[in-house]
């Protein structure tokens, strides 16, 4: 019992502890040798215990023991021999059931108010303890008990007639009980699905075939046994409900999902056998789909939800990846597909009485779940049938209508159904068709646009690496999602995010624009006043918005509306309050951002270095900083919101981008320029010093401070000509402005780089009789041409072309995005003048949601329950292995292009079947002509024999 709370790995080791001590040795040998049933039965359980959970070691074990010690004959015969001992079980007492059954049927249809039942509480309970008795006796294994029964069955039936408690009676009625040798039943099933667990092909081939002198085919026996409890052998399928009840229903169940085991992966040779065998197993298990199971459905209808929900497992099963049609047509062949339609619709309707809520974890099974597996089924059936493909699209030509069952049924079903295509490991194509998971309705729109535009292409131009990659992030998103479902506040403001943000930019616009037209506040003191005619237009436009509000279109109406608002509340309240209040709802709309923003990324559940590293999230932060700075410290702070425009707009990111990209480039190119200038300045301070002059504008001296300056300073008597100070009048606008190698590096940097001409524009002009003439006129030439014309045209022309191709790249990505498949890769004109369109092809065959629901379903189905298809992706997942994904190819162009080839096999076809019509003909007229000639020949015969005789007799006469 202690082993039941280790978690799953403990369970396997100690599987594999086990099998390493020879366990699954002993229990093939308990199985083949004991007589004794109730030591089978624990060895049973043991295999059980040792395969749960599809243990791939311990089915190796019991494979290799069972082939290479050579005792598969004895241990599939003890098999074999307690599935024909079962069914012999079953018709010696499926009489008694339909007795049973058949009495609880008159029950439940006479009026239980027009009863015509004695009062006699006596003669009831003696009845009671009676047939308790019979039953308890029935149970044996003895032929004497089930004839003494059947000879005291109508009798009892009549004093069953004057028992007034209806109730006792069907109490009594639910007594019976299966014998041991169709209880055992069970577990032998569930022992033989966990052989073939998780697809093991070499135990589903092995269970068919075991290349023995004497094969014991355990698939059909099992078929054969389904066959027999389901009563095929003695009525008709519409009458299951009298063979199925509590006490068996749990054995059909398990037979079914045994069936399904053996099919699936998929094991082509045991559909074909379940398919082509002569007994009546399809239509038992298209009966259990189609047909009401009553009266087992008034009083368990999760019981009979279950069955029909693994009876449409097992025909998907059948016709799992199957590239012909042949066991779909004989599934076809033994139903009406409106059956499969008035099926699903009742599905849809159905509600149980004790309907769990969709978060909880309970193994009670829905209605709609039910039908939503039936409608997969028929959809995979309608690819070979027209008249079910008609059947299945809702309405008619009028279009949708949700009060229609039919047409809301199909429509929930059809939202909730996705199909993708995937590559097997020999590279064919194959189609899936699988429930979407409910979690998947939690993926905000937000998250598809990111994903879709944002997703990078690989050298391949493939986008599924990618895209891959972002699996884990997009399902985090969508647990989170489910999560604050339940917070309906938060919820709320989280779905709401897109206008939060619209609301914060437009705020941020409107207060910069107050600061810039009215700032500094109160210099004017006509801030709060306004023309008469303007403040009458103001009121008049305020009524105006607000009237029309519901009308308009709610962006612009909005939009509109708080213009008009603001601009009232600025002229009403005055600019300092209207400010002040226009800050705070600004700043209070930027907290709920934040909380719609943690509350759709779910950012703190994701540690504090996720938080530290997600800069959307620093960034939001930091507008919030601005605008409490706004509000408490500076308005000026305001204008920094207006970087916002910059994240919104896609356009000036790629503006930013061309600076930012080829940074390196543009770093490296002006250190260049900087070392050209610390060059031409060297040489200048060297021998063009004098040339330095520029003329500057100084600013006018008050008169006090120019008093004050003479007066504290000390004017020498006497002073040199090169050292006396020049009177401000004296000044003629010029410095000398290289006298030191900083100051000449910080003129030819400034000045140098911003004029058209380079640092020649500001340098002294000289006369040409002057010795270094040539050496400036060299000098400026060489600045001219090669800082100004080659090293500045260099970092423009890098930031230009990388502006180019970012606008040359949005272009192409939006090109790409309109008309390239996202997951094959292949171009829109591949589908031109093709049956299915490239709309189509990305709607619906390779649609990339689908393939993202299908990797979602792959991560929270139970392992054990993996359909073939679903095993093979879970385990190429394992691998990180993409190669199931298809890249540049696609069914429906594969389909095209073998269309002439199909028409002509068509026509092969066609002429192939007029043939055999003519032989068959021709066959019958044989067989009349040769009819005729028989019989001629016994009338010739007849007067040849007559004729000599009557010769012979008048010969003595004579």
């Amino acid at each position: 019992m202690l082993d039941y709370d280790k978690p799953g790995s403990s369970m396997v080791e100690i599987q594999c502890l086990l099998d390493n001590v020879g366990t699954s040795e002993l229990v093939i040998d308990l199985i083949v040798n004991t007589k004794n049933d109730r030591v089978f039965e624990e060895s049973i359980l043991l295999g059980i215990a040792l395969l749960q959970g599809g243990n791939t070691q311990i089915q190796n074990s019991f494979y290799n023991q069972l082939s290479m010690q050579k005792k598969s004959e004895k241990f599939f015969k003890v098999f074999y021999d307690r599935l024909r001992l079962a069914q012999q079980e079953i018709r010696a007492t499926v009489s008694v059931n339909m007795s049973e059954l058949s009495c609880r049927k008159r029950d439940d249809d006479g009026d239980v108010s027009s009863i015509r039942f004695k009062r006699g509480k006596d003669s009831g309970l003696h009845m009671k303890d009676d047939m308790r008795g019979q039953l308890k006796e029935a149970s044996s294994v003895t032929s004497k008990a089930f004839s003494a029964f059947r000879k005291e069955l109508d009798p009892d039936l009549e004093s069953l007639g004057q028992n007034g408690d209806i109730t006792a009676a069907e109490e009594v009625l639910e007594e019976p009980k299966l014998s041991p040798a169709i209880t055992i039943m069970k577990p032998i099933l569930r022992f033989l699905q966990l052989l073939c667990e998780n697809h093991n092909s070499e135990l589903q081939n092995f269970l068919r075939n075991q290349n023995n002198k004497t094969n014991y085919n355990l698939v059909c026996e099992t078929l054969q046994f389904l066959d027999c409890i389901c009563g095929s052998t003695t009525g008709g399928l519409g009458l299951l409900g009298l063979y199925i009840n509590e006490s068996n229903v749990d054995l059909i169940r398990q037979t079914l999902e045994t069936i399904t085991e053996y099919c699936q992966g998929p094991c082509h040779e045991n559909q074909t056998c379940i398919a082509k065998h002569e007994s009546n197993g399809i239509d038992i298990i298209i009966a259990l789909i189609v047909n009401p199971i009553n009266p087992l459905g008034k009083d368990r209808l999760d019981l009979v939800l279950e069955l029909k929900n693994n009876a449409s497992k097992l025909l998907l099963a059948i016709m799992e990846s199957r590239h012909d049609s042949e066991n779909a047509e004989k599934i076809l062949y033994k139903m009406r597909p409106t059956e499969l339609v008035d099926v699903m619709k009742e599905a849809y309707t159905q509600v149980l009485e004790s309907e769990e809520d969709d978060d909880s974890v309970g193994d009670q099974i829905k209605p709609r779940d039910v039908g939503h597996n039936i409608y997969i089924l028929a959809h995979q059936l309608a690819r070979h049938s027209k008249v079910l493909q008609q059947s299945l699209k809702p309405g008619s030509g009028s279009g949708f209508d949700p009060d229609n069952e039919k047409d809301a049924a199909f429509h929930y079903y059809a939202n909730h159904t996705a199909q993708i295509e995937i590559v097997r490991h020999d590279r064919t194509m194959e189609q899936i068709v699988f429930p979407v998971p409910n979690i998947c309705e939690y993926l905000t729109e937000e998250s598809k646009v990111r994903v879709f535009t944002s997703t990078e292409r690989d050298d391949q131009g493939s986008k599924v690496n990618d895209f891959f990659q972002q699996f884990d992030n997009l399902y985090n998103e969508m647990r989170w999602q489910k999560k604050i479902r339940k917070n309906k506040a938060l919820f709320w403001f989280s779905r709401n995010i897109s206008l939060w943000g619209s609301i914060s930019f437009y705020l941020a616009c409107m207060v910069n624009i107050v600061v810039a037209v009215f700032y500094p506040f109160g210099d004017d003191g006509d801030e709060g006043t306004l023309l008469p005619f303007w403040n009458i237009l103001l009121w008049v436009a305020l009524g105006v918005f607000s009237v029309l509000l519901p009308v308009l279109p709610k962006p612009q109406g909005i939009q509109f509306f708080l213009v008009s608002l603001i601009l009232r509340s600025i002229y009403t309240l005055g600019l300092g309050p209207a400010l002040l209040s226009l800050g705070t709802v600004n700043l209070f709309n930027k907290l709920v951002f934040l909380v719609s923003f943690v509350g759709n990324q779910g950012t703190f559940t994701r540690g504090y270095q996720a938080v530290v590293m997600d800069m959307l999230f620093i960034y939001h932060m930091g507008y919030a900083i601005i605008c409490v700075l706004g509000l408490f410290v500076h308005e000026f702070f305001y204008s920094f919101l207006l970087f916002d425009l910059v994240i919104r707009e896609e356009t000036l990111l790629n503006v930013i981008k061309s600076v930012t990209r080829n940074g390196r480039s543009i770093i490296l190119t002006a250190i260049l320029a900087l070392f050209l200038v610390y060059f031409f300045s060297i040489i200048g301070f060297l021998f063009l010093k004098d040339d330095f002059r520029m003329e500057v504008d100084r600013l006018p001296v008050p008169d006090t401070e120019l008093k004050d300056m003479l007066s504290n300073r000390e004017v020498p008597k006497t002073c040199s000509k090169e050292f006396c100070p020049k009177p401000p009048e004296e000044d003629d606008g010029m410095e000398r402005v290289c006298d030191t190698l900083f100051m000449c590096i910080i003129t030819v940097l400034n000045q140098g780089l911003r004029n058209g001409g380079g640092v020649g524009d500001i340098l002294r002009r000289p006369s040409k009789k002057e010795p270094l003439f040539a050496a400036r006129v060299v000098y400026d030439l060489l600045f001219f041409f090669v800082v100004i014309i080659i090293v500045l045209n260099l970092i423009f022309g890098v930031i230009i072309d990388t502006f180019a191709d970012l606008r040359s790249e949005k272009q192409r990505k939006e090109e790409i995005l309109k008309t390239t498949c996202f997951i094959c890769g292949l171009e829109r004109d591949k589908f031109d003048n093709k049956t299915v369109t490239f709309e189509e092809h990305i709607k619906s065959e390779h649609n990339m949601w689908h393939y993202l629901y299908f990797l979602v379903l792959v991560r929270v189905k139970d392992p054990t329950e993996y359909t073939g298809p679903e095993s093979y992706v879970a385990q190429m997942i394992a691998e990180k292995n993409l190669e199931w994904f298809p890249r540049m190819r696609a069914m429906s162009l594969v389909s095209n292009e073998g269309e002439g080839e199909q028409n002509e096999m068509r026509c092969l076809q066609d002429k192939l079947d007029d043939t055999v019509t003519l032989v068959a003909q021709l066959s019958g007229q044989l067989s009349e002509l040769k009819e005729q000639m028989t019989e001629q020949r016994k009338n010739k015969q007849r007067l040849g024999f007559l004729g000599p005789s009557q010769v012979n007799h008048h010969i003595p006469t004579h």
